[in-house]
């Protein structure tokens, strides 16, 4: 039976900040039919290709499906009393400090105001932070220091009406593609101009006006002297400083600052000032490459400085726009779920707003001090401070900065719990319980998108096994700690009409933040709830904010922050003279829990990797392919070398998807200093300092397997494939016997084996059959394997003739690596229609072939792959 018959469901995708529809339908053989929801105001219809591949990530393989205890199956029952009492246990022997939440921008709005209100009301401490605070919290601090609140207030119409956008550490063509493409659509509607500010050279410099690679953690002097240039070209706006405080001292601290920092060069940083000047709808993108960084608040009030003197804020086309990382990340903040933060951008530390929330609550106290932020927190757990932790949707054991060290917190920790889909985490496999939690096309609440938007997650699978929702693990722990009344919840719309209610107060105070016009809706009403962009009150929904002047300091007026450029926290030096920058890659997500099961989305960039400027390589001697080993103070890591002049001299790029479970060699969190911004608290992830050398391995190896294989090498990664998995291996120990290494390997001790193994040279290749088809190969060289790799990962469970060849006869085609993800488009097959069809622009190949006309985040590449084509004809 297929689902064909079933209608479909309105949700949100799960991953990004954008919040885009999705329609869903399951497929009758526990999967789902994705495609975007063309009437979802964020992406009306489109998606990127995580989101597109969605139903390739539901299946339960992997799935934990039960409560553990120290390993062993046990019942709901055993295992919330064991949680509840535990927790009790601590706080009545180390006090409410002694037990700490850290969850995740993977919650929904609902799970996360009841863990919020059960640490902050009703344990009573403030120690609950969130993964947010290493993407977001710099904005959040930028934006309440400037407006009095953490108010977004650009929208995603601005885009559609700019005519400058300036994206500023932000490679929008990769991490939030659908918005990506609508500011090129907009380009070709209307002529708008896009600025790239980052040190490197990223998918979104294909459409850019102009790239300025400034050095990293230079924000700063720059928009510092954009501003110095408005002042001096008579490009502000009075009327609208008059509504601010601390424009002198701002604009003298913008003289004093001094643009050297930059790297860049006079004339570049007077076309920016002078587009800027002269534009007057410009909308400032930013995101991780201004946040993670230990002055990213200071940078956030330099770009906001500048737009506050403009007035270039809150009207159409004008105004800065944080994009988040992650689905949730603005309803986390939301509803208090960061460590400095009360429900409804009410303050913790303002005795009114803390009143409200307690007698709303009932609670027996809220905190008055701040708790602790994510970096402390797990320091607070190393050192003992903390006996009693819950982790819920995140896996800081590879996650966090200094993440070996976190790992080692965690697994000394007397108590730890973690709430999860999976127990195959570098973090759910340090933890003493362990409990189902429902995945997010099993359940039902709301999430908050970077516009303000909110939209519904619905539940379109059944719950597998024994999972529960989280706010309902959280509610029934709450009542077995002795606080029924107050977590008597029966579904997820009571929890939001509880919420919303609350708002109404916090808008009594006068905060931005106020749904109050969502607390009456019935079940029905929450069931069929559109998405909607807060505020929502009966006498208003989704106004822009700012526009009139008006802000959320008690005197109704913004604050202008006087900053200056200070340089990242690490210093390069003779033995680490490197500066990394951390980030992401096109098709996966976080630390791949759940991206990292679809083939498609594996088959782009299947293993860890370092980008090295190609003068730095050859002073290494560094060639294409090799591995290399990149360490800092706090760890090391093995990843593969690119070479690029997409990265300058003496900076490398590393992706942060690989874990314990993929790479465990690649853990890139461990080598980054736990240096955070004074004021965020939001660690530095794109400035720590490194050394780079090449790995010399005894021997390189590539493998193929139907089923998952058992690697014990010094280096491996493993990658879902669409007949099974594929592996890099290496290692600096030799074999001696590479027929039962395969048979190790694969797990096949009365297999039939082929071989052709070399031993003077150090050559082995391995096919490994049962009941005539592959179900494992495996190639070694003393260098890094030459075989085709994606004609191999294909052969498993096959009969494979041929398989030792390592590539296919010269008269059959294969498509090559995959270029665009989406529709599954190699590389082979876009040359073969270039030489065979004449297709020399994107637009032709995407015409004839799909490639690029989703969500394009390959366009980038398919030009580049163009361009090589033109210049080896050239030299022809």
């Amino acid at each position: 039976m297929d689902g064909t018959g079933l209608p479909e469901t309105r949700s949100t995708c799960p991953y990004c900040g954008v919040g885009c529809g999705v329609l869903l339908r399951p497929d009758g053989h526990g999967g789902l039919d994705v495609r975007g929801d063309p009437a979802h105001p964020a992406n009306f219809g489109r998606l990127c290709s995580k989101g597109a591949a969605l139903g390739e990530t539901v299946g339960l393989e992997q799935r934990l499906l039960t409560p553990r205890v120290n390993g062993q199956d046990v019942g709901w029952d055993t295992a919330l009393q064991q949680v509840a009492d535990r927790f009790t246990q601590t706080i009545a022997e180390h006090g409410p400090d002694g037990a700490a939440f850290y969850v995740s921008g993977q919650l929904l709005t609902e799970d996360y105001y009841v863990a919020n209100k059960l640490m902050k009301g009703f344990i009573g401490s403030a120690n609950i932070d969130t993964n947010s605070r290493l993407c977001m919290a710099s904005s959040v601090a930028g934006h309440k220091r400037a407006f009095g609140s953490d108010t977004v207030p650009g929208t995603y119409e601005d885009l559609d009406e700019a005519d400058l956008v300036v994206l500023v550490g932000s490679n929008l063509a990769w991490c939030h593609p659908v918005l990506y493409q609508r500011l090129l659509a907009a380009r070709a509607a209307r002529g708008t101009k896009i600025v790239v500010i980052d040190p490197r050279r990223t998918a979104s410099c294909d459409g850019a006006d102009l790239h300025l690679a400034l050095q990293p953690g230079s924000d700063v002097a720059l928009f510092n002297r954009l501003l110095v240039t408005l002042h001096e070209g008579g490009a502000l706006d009075k009327a609208f400083i008059d509504r601010t405080h601390g424009f002198d001292a701002t604009l003298r601290a913008a003289q004093s600052d001094s643009v050297a920092p930059t790297g860049l060069t006079e004339a570049e940083i007077a076309a920016f000032c002078a587009l800027w000047m002269r534009t007057d709808k410009v909308v400032t993108i930013y995101s991780q490459g201004v946040n993670q960084s230990t002055s990213g608040s200071d940078k956030v009030n330099a770009i906001l400085n500048c737009h506050l003197a403009t007035g270039r804020i809150g009207t159409p086309g004008c105004g800065p726009l944080s994009v988040t990382g992650q689905p949730n990340a603005m309803g986390g903040r939301e509803v208090g779920g960061l460590a400095n933060m009360l429900a409804c951008h009410m303050d913790l530390e303002n005795a009114d707003h803390r009143a409200a929330v307690r007698d709303f609550w009932g609670a027996p106290a809220v905190p008055d001090a701040p708790g602790l932020k994510a970096v402390d927190m797990f320091r607070a757990v190393a050192d003992g401070r903390i006996k009693a932790l819950w982790i819920i949707h995140t896996n800081p054991a590879v996650s966090m900065p200094e993440a070996d060290a976190v790992r080692d917190a965690i697994a000394a920790c007397p108590f730890t719990v973690v709430s999860d889909i999976t127990a195959h985490t570098d973090t759910a496999r340090l933890a003493e319980v362990v409990l189902p939690a429902t995945a997010w096309a099993e359940k039902e609440g709301t999430v908050t998108n970077s516009d303000r938007t909110i939209s519904r997650q619905r539940r379109v699978l059944p719950a597998p096994g024994d999972a529960r929702d989280d706010w309902d693990i959280l509610s029934e722990v709450g009542r077995r700690m002795g606080f029924a009344k107050a977590f008597d919840y029966a579904n997820a719309a009571e929890i939001l009409r509880e919420y919303a209610t609350l708002s109404g107060i916090a808008g009594q105070f006068g905060r931005d933040f106020d749904i109050s016009g969502l607390a009456d809706l019935s079940d029905g009403e929450y069931a069929d709830l559109s998405p909607q962009r807060w505020p929502i009150t009966p006498a208003c929904q989704g106004g822009r904010f700012f526009a009139d002047g008006q802000f959320f300091h008690p005197d109704g007026k913004a604050r202008m922050l006087p900053v200056t450029w200070t340089p990242p926290a690490a210093k390069a030096s003779p033995r680490f003279p490197f500066r990394l920058n951390t980030g992401r890659v096109r098709d996966q997500w976080h630390t791949m829990t759940r991206s990292g099961l679809s083939p498609r989305l594996s088959a782009h960039l299947a293993e860890p990797f370092l980008d090295i400027h190609p003068d730095d390589a050859m002073a290494h001697g560094i060639s294409a392919a090799d591995l290399v080993q990149v360490s800092s103070t706090t760890g090391t890591a093995i990843l593969r070398a690119r070479i690029t002049d997409a990265v300058q001299r003496a900076q490398v790029f590393a992706p942060m998807h690989w874990t314990g479970e993929t790479a465990p060699a690649a853990r890139i969190d461990a080598l980054v200093a736990a240096v955070c911004d004074p004021v965020s608290g939001q660690p530095e992830s794109k400035a720590s300092v490194v050394a780079v050398a090449r790995y010399d391995a005894a021997w390189y190896g590539f493998a193929v397997s139907r089923q998952a294989m058992v690697l014990d090498t010094d280096y491996w990664a493993l990658a879902r494939a669409a007949q099974g998995y594929r592996a890099e291996l290496a290692s600096r120990t030799h074999i001696a016997d590479w027929e039962a290494e395969a048979r190790r390997m694969f797990d096949a001790p009365n297999a039939h084996l082929s071989s052709v193994i070399d031993t003077k040279r150090g050559v082995a290749r391995i096919a490994v059959h049962a009941d005539g088809t592959l179900i494992g190969a495996l190639f070694a060289s003393p260098d890094p394997v030459a075989v085709v790799r994606d004609y191999l990962a294909d052969l498993p469970g096959t009969d494979a003739p041929g398989v030792l060849l390592g590539r296919p006869a010269a008269d059959v085609p294969t498509p090559g690596p995959t270029l665009c993800s989406c529709f599954g488009v190699g590389i082979n097959t876009i040359l073969s229609a270039i030489e065979t069809q004449g297709l020399m622009s994107v637009e032709a190949i995407g015409a004839a072939l799909g490639a690029g006309t989703n969500c394009g985040s390959c366009r980038p590449e398919i030009a580049e792959l163009l361009q090589s084509v033109r210049i080896r004809e050239a030299a022809e």
